[in-house]
């Protein structure tokens, strides 16, 4: 690499809209120092014409073929749905770059294991966007638990709602009810959120899951008013089953689950109990508690996608007698944007330009990648022959 700055070409940015352009850019340009954005490709060779005008890039592609052979592109951003992933990371696998692959790696676990091995054979960087593992909040609770804050972990109880997979999706998220896809409520928001658990709380030594599908008919609809989910696309402003004005309204059959429960040991002894559930509640949408010996911890957020939410810690300690706010420190780095979403994202470059510079690999790797979906194959499996696995 003969520049100062690594040149990125994203995979699937948009002009106006989608994960790239909400998470990605903002956190590249808090890393101007470090990153250029170069290149763009997307199915359509106008629509990346249209993201390079936009934000001013000098490269748009029609295909990852093309935006892999440029010279000025380093490293390779995927942020499209998970069922291209395979295809275009072998791509810029094959031509020699660094590969950042949003998350889930693959549909399953056999693609992931297959492009961890690939990168492995060519030599590259390749990371995976567990953001969450990154987030301050995350890191602070791993330090608490780690200095004996809790004491001895007894238990954990985990509940979140994943705000897609609710009673309406809007037209652009349909494939996220469809369980081929691989983007399901256990393998994002659930994923994400088992991550970053591993990493405060070590491994998990068994599991027994049910995986339900509790709505399997779900409204589709054409709305003009969205916000935007971790799947790279849009979900309904209103997820409660009100019509948007002006939009039409079809339906679908769900075959993705919308009720994940997960309960076992973790390897350090202590208990686990995991409820994960489909669309918004009107009460808790995240909460993370966990009950020790000396001390009582408590994590909540706005919604399950820990990896988005700006999440909040509680704690008690000792001689404490009710929970309290514990602060967290910043990210020691100035000018990372304060907005979870694109912070976390900026975390996980912020490690990877380190990674791509010198020999290390502390970003996320696509083997730490494989060791996540095998506990996901474990969950399904348990599901599936509906007895307590081994991980």
């Amino acid at each position: 690499m003969s520049r100062n700055r690594i040149g990125v070409g994203i995979v699937g940015l948009n002009a106006d809209r989608g994960w790239a352009s909400t998470a990605h850019v903002p956190a590249l340009k808090a890393l101007a120092s470090d990153y250029e954005l170069v290149a763009v490709a997307n199915s359509r060779l106008s629509s990346a014409q249209e993201a390079a005008a936009a934000f001013g890039i000098a490269h748009p592609y029609g295909s990852v073929e093309e935006l892999s052979a440029c010279h000025e592109v380093d490293l390779v951003v995927i942020t499209v749905k998970v069922p291209h992933h395979l295809k275009l990371a072998k791509e810029a696998l094959n031509a020699g770059k660094h590969v950042y692959c949003e998350w889930p790696l693959g549909n399953g676990l056999a693609q992931a294991r297959e492009l961890a091995d690939l990168a492995d054979r060519k030599g590259v960087v390749a990371v995976v966007g567990t953001q969450a593992r990154l987030a301050p909040e995350i890191a602070h609770l791993r330090d608490l638990i780690a200095n004996g804050y809790v004491g001895e972990v007894l238990s954990t109880t985990l509940v979140g709602s994943g705000w897609a997979w609710g009673p309406v999706a809007d037209t652009s998220l349909t494939y996220l009810y469809d369980l081929k896809n691989g983007a399901t409520l256990l393998t994002i928001p659930l994923g994400h959120t088992l991550a970053a658990f591993g990493d405060v709380l070590g491994p998990i030594a068994d599991v027994s899951a049910r995986l339900m599908v509790r709505r399997d008919r779900i409204k589709v609809i054409d709305a003009a008013a969205t916000i935007y989910d971790t799947a790279q696309e849009r979900v309904p402003a209103d997820q409660g089953g009100q019509r948007p004005a002006g939009s039409t309204e079809q339906s679908l059959l769900a075959t993705a689950p919308d009720q994940v429960l997960v309960h076992g040991s973790l390897k350090r002894g202590a208990t686990y109990s995991i409820h994960y559930r489909g669309g918004l509640c009107r009460g808790t949408n995240l909460l993370w508690e966990i009950n020790g010996t000396d001390g009582d911890i408590q994590v909540l957020g706005d919604m399950g996608h820990t990896q988005m939410v700006q999440l909040r810690i509680l704690g008690a300690s000792g001689s404490d007698k009710e929970l309290r706010p514990l602060s967290v420190p910043a990210p020691p780095r100035p000018g990372m944007p304060k907005e979870s979403i694109p912070r976390n994202v900026a975390l996980v470059y912020e490690r990877l330009a380190a990674d791509i510079r010198g020999a290390t690999r502390t970003a996320p790797t696509f083997r730490e990648a494989v060791a996540l979906h095998e506990l996901i194959d474990r969950i399904e499996q348990s599901d599936r022959e509906g007895k307590k696995l081994d991980c």
